[in-house]
């Protein structure tokens, strides 16, 4: 069985995929798979499903979604349930199950240990697998307790991480053609995250645009000033004075990778390479 939570929840199975469409059910469902394998309390769980107004028989109410995820979670010939009470509260067991997030970040994990040693085109395949685990907005709909809203700011983040070693390991094969409308599109959803304006600089630079990188890097600083009153992080200022200076072999500072990688000079940067 396979639990997929990044993007419309459902669970699939060799007969195929359902959905739940209660929210209560829905909600304590996706709570015992992000904490899978760990107990959770009946409070954590009722302060997920009602918030702080709890209803009078909130308790009650609560085991009988428990029963009705059990009923749900039942498979010809199991012996036992999927979900175990375990004082003070209720643990899913995943056993040989699978479950989407769980899988994005052993992919992203792996990709990361690859591009580390620079083994950039299998880096790319683990990271493009990662992200195939995606199938739209995470839980959407769902926010209500810390449990859920801390498991999307943490998978949001780990996706947008995810992608931005992905195009880095990319930039490293040299296809920085190829990303320039990518990042431009990223660098505008994302106007506070400093990776995907370097990015863009990088690819603009090596793809003979000396002028529209520069232009990034104004744009990113006005940005960041008026909506948090910083200056850039080192790394963009440092990349701004590398094309300014036009070094034939300047090092910038990548904390993606290691602490120091090459991004501007895979050729010396009067030959730009070329894809």
């Amino acid at each position: 069985m396979r639990y997929e939570i990044q993007g419309p929840f459902r669970v699939v199975d060799e007969h195929g995929s359902a959905v739940i469409s209660a929210r209560k059910l829905e909600v304590l469902f996706a709570v015992l798979l992000i904490r899978c394998d760990q107990v959770v309390t009946i409070d954590q769980l009722m302060l997920e499903i009602w918030g702080e107004k709890l209803p009078r028989r909130a308790t009650a109410g609560l085991h009988v979604y428990i029963s009705q995820l059990r009923k749900l979670l039942r498979r010809p010939g199991d012996s036992t349930s999927r979900i175990i009470t375990q004082p003070p509260g209720y643990l899913l067991r995943l056993g040989d199950d699978e479950l989407d997030y769980l899988r994005f970040r052993e992919l992203s994990d792996q990709g990361r240990a690859h591009a580390g040693e620079g083994r950039h085109r299998e880096a790319i395949a683990c990271f493009e697998a990662a992200l195939d685990q995606w199938r739209g907005t995470a839980l959407e709909d769902l926010c209500n307790g810390p449990i859920i809203d801390g498991f999307l700011a943490w998978i949001t983040e780990a996706r947008l991480e995810c992608l931005e070693m992905l195009i880095e390991s990319r930039l490293q094969l040299g296809k920085h053609r190829e990303l320039i409308g990518q990042l431009h599109l990223l660098a505008a959803q994302h106007p506070l995250r400093e990776g995907f304006h370097r990015q863009l600089m990088l690819a603009l630079y090596r793809s003979d645009r000396r002028a529209e990188a520069l232009r990034v890097y104004r744009t990113a600083r006005q940005t960041l000033n008026e909506e948090l009153g910083l200056e850039p992080c080192r790394a963009l200022q440092d990349l701004q004075q590398a094309i300014l200076t036009a070094d034939d072999r300047p090092e910038v500072t990548s904390d993606l990778f290691g602490p120091y990688l090459p991004l501007l000079a895979q050729e010396p940067l009067r030959s730009a390479s070329r894809p």
